[in-house]
């Protein structure tokens, strides 16, 4: 087998070809992500059909690489997007604003799962040229919906309950003058001043500050209504004063036409070579020994071990010791990476917060990499928010279980040096810091491509440059300055973002797709690169076939009802959406769940029961054996993957 030509790679995947067929929800955005990275197809504008099928890439050198991705295991029930929803919690996650279930009106859970499709795809080619035999993946959009909801799930299934109330309520807002806005601020003293500028009462004010301030793990935010009509009570303009001399911001929410009217039409991420050197530069392992004497690439016919993982870098060594002593000194918490995925041997130094890099991490690390997390002195703060699990927080061990870390303050330059000894012999450096932040503390990428020229540097962040006016980079600021919070609900419902952390962790899955494109493209060149994902990609992802409704003059919003579920005697249930008109022509409010179903089922229509109860997933014989419980105790989801 030719190894491919290095000098002429440009794009992960220029010289290889693709063919596609599936679910058309799914396979559109697969053949789409694989056209961007630079692979051609013999079926252009003909990504899928109906009927369950796969991917495969071929060319450059590798052999075939193949994943199948499907909706679910047809024994479940789920047969599209509306299904698996209902089943993997995201409606009822998505209904806790309203107070009961609801569908989002956008195809998230395909979306998700062909992003994790390509990051198969991507992963097994990495794992061939770096030695590992090809691995066919499987993906499934119910592990996808599974994974969208595993920080609720988590919570659900925590030794103690909620920080706080689960109950209806939270923004947008709306203005005198009728202005949908969305309010954002991560400072108590901000959020009172905003609303003391408004003369908001005081009990108000202080009592809305929890809910707001946990709405981003609870899915909901019951306000005092006090703070609606205050909002209802000011025009536009003085809103925006008093959010400006506060220190909150305020978004007003756009339509999808006005987004689609903008559009750049920018892929998702971006990749940049390294002119810096290349991997014959590096630094060796993070075990020590010799730099690395090629790229992986000049070895002859891909040739591999006869089996099992590369030999381990081994334990890492802090440089200046050791700091501090306590948990962060020690190995990975339970549940580490599997010893053979396709990136074992990799390291991924990670400095993230909150939920995007987190979790482009943490997908990095189901891949098999070592990865590294960078934590402020005493520790990620998010460590104890509530709900805890063994005393940590079900939320964060969703998010970080099986990562090392490492205390490192980055605001001291000794600490900043120990950072770039770290970067200089791993894989991949991961961030999502404010913007130029990175810059200012002398660790962009051009700063640690001078300490590891063969690094993949990657920046997770809100808006990717992209927007001159944009506000705060948070997940409900994206979703309402890009018409998400228009597009996730149907025609007739006022728009609203949604509660359910949509974008953080759609972003987090470009991340990490981002990342792998990255090290691909590493192998290919022989050259560091830096790859930037956002969660405006993520937005513009998600949107895509409303903002192609939206550009053609077309109603961009789905109809109305869309993707509500129908109420039973003792629960929910959601049809799916091409038998959603006829299953709502009967009247099952009188019937059980199961009867209702049993009726819908002998009429030829396919439905099932929506979750409303995050922990009956553990129980849920739509997914058996799929949840399982870590060494804390906390509920983890499957791998969305499977090598074969």
């Amino acid at each position: 087998m030719a190894s491919p030509a290095i000098t002429q790679t440009v794009r992960p995947l220029d010289t290889l070809r693709f063919d596609t067929s599936g679910p058309p929800q799914i396979t559109s955005v697969v053949a789409e992500h694989l056209r961007l990275l630079g692979a051609r197809t013999d079926r252009p504008g003909r990504p899928g059909d109906a009927s369950d099928g796969g991917t495969t890439l071929t060319g450059g050198g590798f052999e075939p690489a193949r994943a199948v991705a499907t909706w679910a295991d047809p024994a479940s029930g789920l047969a599209d997007e509306a299904t698996v929803q209902a089943a993997t919690g995201i409606m009822a996650v998505h209904g806790r604003r309203d107070g009961d279930p609801r569908g989002l009106a956008v195809d998230y859970a395909a979306t998700a799962t062909a992003v994790l499709t390509v990051q198969g795809l991507l992963a097994d080619l990495v794992g061939q040229a770096r030695g590992r035999a090809a691995s066919p993946v499987t993906t499934g959009a119910d592990r996808a919906g599974l994974l969208a909801v595993s920080q609720y799930l988590a919570a659900a299934g925590a030794d103690e309950g909620e920080a706080a109330e689960l109950a209806p309520g939270g923004p947008p807002f709306t203005s005198a003058d009728g202005i949908l806005f969305e309010l954002e601020t991560l400072d108590p003293g901000a959020w009172a001043g905003f609303w003391r500028a408004l003369e908001a009462p005081a009990d108000a004010m202080r009592s809305g500050w929890r809910p707001f301030q946990f709405r981003y793990a609870t899915a909901c935010a019951p306000f005092p209504a006090a703070l609606h009509t205050t909002a209802r009570s000011h025009g536009w303009e003085r809103i925006r004063r008093a959010a400006a001399a506060s220190g909150a911001e305020v978004c007003a929410l756009r339509t999808l036409v006005g987004r689609a009217a903008e559009h750049d039409g920018a892929a998702p991420w971006s990749l940049t070579p390294s002119a810096a050197g290349s991997m014959t530069d590096r630094p060796g392992p993070l075990s020590g020994g010799p730099p690395y004497a090629r790229p992986p690439f000049a070895r002859p016919s891909f040739a591999r071990p006869p089996f099992g993982r590369p030999p381990s870098p081994g334990p890492l060594p802090l440089p200046g010791g050791p700091r501090p002593q306590g948990p962060l000194a020690h190995g990975p918490l339970p549940d580490g990476p599997p010893s053979d995925g396709p990136l074992a041997g990799l390291t991924v130094l990670e400095a993230g917060r909150r939920i995007q890099a987190p979790l482009a991490a943490h997908l990095l690390g189901r891949l098999g990499a070592d990865v590294i997390r960078i934590e402020p002195p005493g520790g990620d703060p998010l460590r104890g928010m509530p709900p805890a699990c063994s005393g940590i927080s079900a939320r964060w061990l969703a998010l970080n279980r099986g990562k090392r870390a490492v205390e490192i303050d980055i605001k001291v330059e000794a600490d900043r040096r120990r950072l770039r000894e770290l970067a200089a012999r791993s894989d991949v450096f991961l961030h999502n810091w404010a913007p130029g932040k990175a810059a200012a503390l002398g660790l962009d990428a051009d700063d640690l491509a001078r300490v590891n020229p063969a690094l993949v540097y990657a920046y997770t962040s809100g808006w990717a440059d992209r927007l001159h006016d944009a506000p705060m980079g948070t997940d409900f600021m994206v979703q309402a300055r890009t018409g998400v919070g228009e597009a996730v609900r149907p025609e007739g419902e006022p728009p609203a973002p949604s509660l359910m952390t949509l974008l953080d962790v759609l972003g987090g899955l470009l991340g990490a797709e981002a990342v792998l494109a990255g090290l691909l493209l590493r192998e290919r060149t022989g050259h560091g690169v830096r790859v930037d994902s956002s969660l405006l990609g993520a937005a513009d992802m998600l949107t895509a076939p409303a903002l192609r409704r939206a550009a053609r003059g077309e109603n961009p919003r789905r109809p109305a009802g869309f993707r509500r579920p129908l109420p039973t005697a003792d629960g929910w249930i959601a049809p799916a959406d091409a038998d959603a008109r006829a299953a709502a022509a009967h009247d099952l409010r009188g019937l059980s769940t199961s009867e209702a179903l049993s009726r819908l089922h002998g009429r030829g229509l396919t439905a099932t029961a929506v979750t409303t109860e995050l922990s009956d997933l553990h129980h849920d014989p739509r997914f058996t054996g799929s949840i399982s419980r870590d060494a804390h105790g906390a509920p983890a989801v499957p791998d969305p993957w499977s090598f074969a």
